[in-house]
């Protein structure tokens, strides 16, 4: 049982350190890219490990807290609980949804990404950048879409091959999963 705890807590703290890397490194070399109202952030593949590996919850959670102290956000701490809480509701969300697949993919866990950082963190855009403390639906659908657009984008075109790939050599289940 011990072994299994351990195994768990590394594999949370690899994930978060990897998505926290992987943003701040983008936001380095592309300004914006993984921070803006439209973006695509590539440390988002990483919640495909929700699927394998319930460590991946805390882990993708606290990345994402991690990666947004770090950016230069405009409004900081708004950010890292509402970006974090949208990625936590994310990867449960995946990780319920992890044995339902279209043509051996996971198409309805890696919707969820988008689904609920779209409503999420396309509200807290809105609400506090755009509308500055007052809500706006057509501003809130703009900016939701654009969310999820970026979400979809890395989950489909990166995420659903990398899932697949994992899968296909057995990586999934030799090093993924907690024993």
């Amino acid at each position: 049982m011990k072994r299994k705890s351990v195994y768990f807590i590394a594999q949370a703290a690899i994930i978060a350190t990897l998505y926290a890397t992987l943003t701040v490194l983008q936001n380095v070399l592309v300004p914006g890219s993984a921070s803006a109202a439209v973006q695509f952030r590539v440390s988002e593949v990483l919640t495909i490990l929700a699927l394998y590996t319930p460590a991946a919850i805390p882990g993708l959670t606290v990345g994402c807290v991690l990666a947004n102290i770090s950016s230069v956000a405009v409004i900081g701490p708004i950010d890292m609980l509402f970006g974090s809480l949208a990625s936590c509701i994310a990867a449960v969300l995946m990780y319920m949804l992890r044995r339902v697949r279209i043509f051996k993919l996971p198409v309805p866990a890696a919707l969820m990404p988008a689904l609920v950082n779209g409503l999420i963190v396309g509200f807290e855009i809105d609400f506090f950048i755009v509308g500055q403390g007052s809500f706006h639906l057509d501003d809130f659908i703009l900016q939701g879409g654009c969310v999820a657009l970026g979400e979809l984008a890395v989950l489909f075109v990166l995420g659903l091959p990398l899932s697949r790939l994992l899968e296909l050599r057995g990586i999934d289940k030799k090093y993924l999963q907690i024993k």
